[in-house]
C-alpha cells in the first residue's frame, strides 16, 4: 500500500521515480527538517564592548551570532582574566558552551543570542 502511494505521487508529477527513490527523498527531508545547530567554524573572538566571546553556529544555511558573557566563562573557569583568560576559558569549555548554545537556540529566533550564567 505505501509502494503504491508512492507510485502514485510519482505518477503525478510524470517523473519517472522508483518507490525506493521517494522513500530515500522523503527521509533526507525529515532529517533535514531536524536538523540540528551546529559550529563548524571553530573561530571565537573577544567583543570588549560587550564583555563576552563572540561564535556562530548553523543551522542549514542560517548563521547565528552568540555571545558567551565574561560572568558566565568566570564561573565555567574561574580565575581566568584578560581576553586571553577569557578565550581559553572558552576553548576548554567548549562542548558545554555549545550545548548550552543549542538549548538557547531551540527558545527562538533572535538576532543574536547571549548565553549567560543561568544557561549553564
Amino acid at each position: 500500500m505505501y509502494d503504491d502511494k508512492l507510485a502514485e505521487a510519482a505518477s503525478i508529477w510524470s517523473i519517472p521515480v522508483s518507490p525506493a527513490t521517494m522513500r530515500a527523498t522523503w527521509r533526507l527531508r525529515r532529517i533535514k527538517q531536524k536538523m540540528a545547530l551546529h559550529f563548524p567554524n571553530q573561530s571565537r573572538s573577544y567583543d570588549s564592548r560587550r564583555r563576552a566571546v563572540r561564535f556562530w553556529g548553523h543551522d542549514g544555511a542560517m548563521e547565528a551570532a552568540f555571545f558567551v558573557t565574561e560572568e558566565a566563562l568566570k564561573r565555567l573557569q574561574p580565575g581566568m582574566l584578560g581576553e586571553a583568560g577569557l578565550l581559553g576559558a572558552f576553548d576548554a569549555n567548549r562542548p558545554l558552551i555549545y550545548a548550552a548554545a543549542a538549548k538557547v537556540y531551540a527558545r527562538g529566533p533572535r538576532g543574536s543570542y547571549d548565553l549567560e550564567s543561568v544557561d549553564f
